[in-house]
């Protein structure tokens, strides 16, 4: 039986990502399973460590994993290094003798403990002793609730861990109730809507995002905008040198780099780095997302049968998160930008033939298997290559992203 793995980020106050929750399906089930919690748990061990690889999944956050009162007992949480995961205590599991003993274990040995879906009773004292985080679902838990597990915990050295926050006026109260991290897609939406110009000072940015979308392609046009922006220059050398491409010899020059990367290559990198810039100072993890929906779409549509052009694909998932960027209507966005019709009917009205593709991508994002592979099914793409695929989209963003970072 496979395993898909899926990651959901935790945001600190500052909007970084603390780390990742990583969500784990057996195929064919839509949802967490109380009876194949051992099972699942086990699996999404042994792939992600084993097979994928932790780096790859959470990079240098943390990763939180639910564990099952048989799992706790058996000691699986030291399968993982301590400095790598958070150790998510499931709300159903007793606060035992064993299961106190087998936590005091584990802090001990310097693993984060959370206690995951909190509802304060008596009986779980012992454990509240213990926890580093309490995770509250503010979806499920009254305002007034939530409030009454602030007060009683303030004072106790735990930090809370606010769940399903949408909006970001849900982070906004979470904040000032004194949560010190946050889980949900609040992220991905615009927060306040306004009518803004895409353009800014770098409009040579702008010019050159439309001049590599001109049907007459033209690498001259292209170095002399590129070549008089010192940004941009080093952006493409340091893209064009990274441990994607794994160059024999350094290349030091602008054209050297733009036929490198040919026509393709280089409409992909000029879409990276104006995305970019238009995320100004939201969230990294926003970026982060849209690159990885970008190759994610692009390599899924070079495995089905999807008509035109396959790079647009890459700029379907690159762009569809450029209203939570901007703060504005998609429509206003799409207005502004130089992208095919199929591109602007997707992302706008949310339809034609591109849609269901990205809708597949999302879901696979959300780890809602039976839709994903349903969809891909749909569109002539073998559901068990999305995993293999994902996994790879996350490494190749981790590298765009991290080379933007340091400048």
């Amino acid at each position: 039986m496979d395993v898909y793995v899926a990651r959901q980020p935790i945001f600190d106050r500052n909007k970084r990502v603390f780390g990742y929750e990583l969500l784990y399906r057996t195929a064919g089930q839509n949802v967490y399973q109380e009876t194949d919690g051992d099972l699942a748990t086990t699996r999404v061990a042994a792939n992600s460590l084993l097979s994928i690889g932790m780096q790859t999944l959470v990079g240098t956050g943390r990763a939180f994993i639910n564990f099952t009162e048989k799992l706790l007992l058996e000691n699986l949480p030291t399968f993982f290094p301590p400095d790598m995961i958070v150790v998510e205590i499931l709300e159903h599991v007793p606060p035992s003798p064993e299961i106190i003993d087998a936590c005091l274990r584990l802090r001990e040995q310097g693993y984060m403990l959370a206690l995951d879906d909190f509802v304060f009773s008596p009986g779980m004292e012992p454990l509240i002793d213990l926890a580093d985080i309490i995770k509250v679902d503010i979806m499920q838990t009254p305002l007034d609730g939530v409030e009454d597990i602030c007060r009683s915990l303030r004072g106790r050295g735990i930090r809370l861990l606010a769940e399903k926050i949408e909006t970001y006026q849900e982070f906004d109260q979470a904040v000032r109730l004194g949560f010190s991290y946050f889980q949900g897609y609040f992220f991905r939406r615009p927060e306040v809507l306004k009518r803004r110009e895409v353009g800014s000072t770098k409009i040579n940015l702008f010019n050159l995002l439309i001049e590599v979308n001109k049907p007459d392609f033209s690498i001259g046009r292209i170095e002399k905008l590129v070549g008089s922006d010192a940004s941009l220059s080093y952006k493409l050398l340091r893209y064009i040198n990274s441990a994607y491409y794994s160059l024999v010899s350094e290349v030091t020059s602008i054209r050297h780099a733009l036929v490198y990367l040919g026509e393709k290559g280089v409409r992909q990198f000029v879409s990276l780095v104006a995305t970019s810039f238009m995320a100004g100072d939201k969230p990294e993890e926003l970026l982060r997302v849209s690159v990885i929906r970008a190759r994610l779409c692009e390599l899924l549509a070079e495995r089905g049968r999807m008509a035109g052009d396959k790079s647009n694909y890459f700029l379907l998932g690159l762009f569809s998160l450029l209203d939570a960027m901007l703060d504005a209507e998609m429509k206003n966005i799409m207005e502004q930008l130089p992208v095919t019709a199929e591109i602007k009917e997707a992302l706008v009205h949310r339809r034609g033939p591109m849609r269901p593709l990205l809708e597949a991508v999302i879901a696979q994002e959300q780890g809602d298997w039976d839709r994903s592979r349903k969809l891909l099914a749909d569109i002539g793409v073998d559901p068990d290559e999305i995993m293999h695929l994902y996994i790879k989209s996350i490494a190749w963003a981790d590298l765009f992203t991290a080379g933007n970072q340091e400048e």
